[in-house]
């Protein structure tokens, strides 16, 4: 986001606990589970799913936001979530982001001290079957590659759409 200006981040709503290095407001907005619920019903959130036993949503207000300010809306969602948001946002692009392998993975999540392994992995094969219906795939082997892959598919899309912008 600090490279372009045409760019914002939607940092989404979780009930899950926050991590020792996430901060409030720019990893996520951590609310209890009576606050999310209560955010459902009154339809603030564009999709909202439960993942790994917590609830994740994307505020409605970032993607009206930025369709006033005409500036591209990142988000950081689960497959579910993408394939919502691609349902009622015209013109939204997914990206879905591959480890190189089911083994480096579960060697990023241990990294990570993440917990109930067995649960993430059984979700890892679902999400890949449904990899199909992104518009990309980037395999993220190496950090700094998959960043500039990720960077050229903006750049074209950013081409295509500007082109369709001008007919």
């Amino acid at each position: 986001m600090s490279e372009d200006e045409r760019s914002a981040f939607s940092v989404s709503y979780t009930t899950r606990k926050k991590r020792p290095y996430e901060e409030e407001g720019r990893h996520y907005h951590f609310v209890s589970e009576a606050v999310f619920r209560d955010m459902i019903e009154k339809g603030l959130f564009a999709e909202w799913e439960v993942v790994h036993g917590d609830l994740y949503g994307t505020p409605r207000r970032n993607i009206e936001r930025v369709k006033k300010e005409g500036i591209d809306l990142f988000l950081d969602v689960d497959v579910n979530g993408a394939l919502k948001i691609k349902r009622v946002c015209h013109g939204a692009v997914l990206i879905f982001v591959l480890p190189p392998s089911k083994e480096e993975l579960l060697k990023r999540l241990e990294g990570r001290g993440e917990r109930e392994l067995d649960r993430r992995l059984m979700r890892y094969e679902e999400e890949v079957e449904k990899r199909d219906h992104f518009d990309y795939t980037i395999v993220n082997k190496d950090l700094e590659d998959a960043y500039r892959e990720f960077k050229k598919i903006i750049q074209s899309v950013r081409r295509k759409m500007d082109g369709e912008d001008h007919r």
